[in-house]
């Protein structure tokens, strides 16, 4: 056995005792943090226990079947807030405009009563002012926003400071692909339309309201003007003229301010007003173009 051999063994003979005490060292430390990690589990799990907060069961059946849009047009901050006033009874079974009559029926099931009826509605803009229509009084070269259009001079390049400006803020917001700008106004694709109302908050003119669905007949200005202003402004524009208010034999629709409304209670989309109005601002579906079957 040469010298090199020999001073080996000796080595590796010194050196057990250390190996032995650093494997005690490593066992002690695993047993130690095993024994730290079961008594904090232990005190996480009476913790839990004792300080559970119990949630509704109806709370949870409710928020799975509202439609997790969270847009707020129920009135509350997002989908689980509605579903807890749901299951309080704070909001009504058929509170959510985005969910359909047969969630509705689902909701009312867990909740152990009756959804009722709920006309639909959907969002309608009041403008007919399209390129060709309404006149412009300058070129706007700011910001495409109608929020931003609407702060600067006239509220927007347009005439008529009452009309739709056609930048897109409510197309923007919809989530559901209902809302589109068609020859420089917005239209609603009423087959699309949750009535969220999104749009309608995010309209700077407050131009856009909810109709009922089965409505056929709307007006579509917003204009407060008198005629001959409303006139220099756009060629289809709601001139006050009262000739579809003595036309209605249902007394559905009143000049109010120099612009037509419609009320929906009473309208039985007899037409005799489109027929009667000059400025044909007045729209029927029974009568519009079939291009535009599908908007309102």
């Amino acid at each position: 056995m040469n010298i090199i051999g020999l001073l080996g063994k000796i080595t590796l003979i010194n050196a057990l005792p250390v190996l032995a005490f650093n494997m005690k060292g490593v066992v002690m430390a695993t047993v130690l943090v095993s024994a730290t990690g079961l008594i904090i589990g232990i005190l996480l799990g009476i913790a839990a226990k004792k300080f559970e907060i119990k949630v509704d069961e109806k709370v949870a059946l409710v928020r799975d079947l509202l439609p997790g849009n969270n847009c707020g047009a129920c009135g509350y901050a997002g989908c689980d807030a509605m579903a807890e006033a749901v299951a309080v009874g704070k909001a009504p079974v058929n509170g959510c405009p985005v969910a359909n009559s047969a969630v509705h029926a689902q909701i009312a099931e867990v909740m152990g009563t009756e959804a009722g009826e709920v006309d639909r509605q959907v969002a309608f803009v009041k403008c007919a002012g399209t390129c060709d229509k309404a006149k412009v009084k300058y070129n706007y070269v700011g910001i495409k926003d109608c929020k931003q259009a609407n702060v600067v001079p006239g509220g927007g390049p347009k005439q008529c400071t009452y009309g739709c400006t056609g930048y897109g803020s409510c197309v923007d917001v919809c989530e559901f692909d209902a809302i589109h700008i068609v020859d420089g106004i917005a239209l609603v694709d009423k087959e699309k339309c949750t009535s969220c109302g999104l749009c309608i908050k995010e309209c700077p003119k407050n131009l856009i309201e909810l109709v009922p669905y089965k409505a056929e007949t709307k007006v579509r200005c917003n204009s407060k003007d008198k005629g001959p202003v409303v006139k220099q402004g756009c060629s289809i524009g709601c001139i006050g003229c009262k000739l579809c208010e003595k036309a209605c034999q249902y007394d559905a629709i009143h000049v109010d301010d120099n612009l037509a409304l419609i009320d929906y209670s009473k309208c039985t989309n007899c037409g005799e007003c489109v027929k009667k109005c000059p400025t044909k601002v007045i729209l029927s579906e029974l009568t519009k173009n079939p291009n535009q079957a599908k908007a309102v």
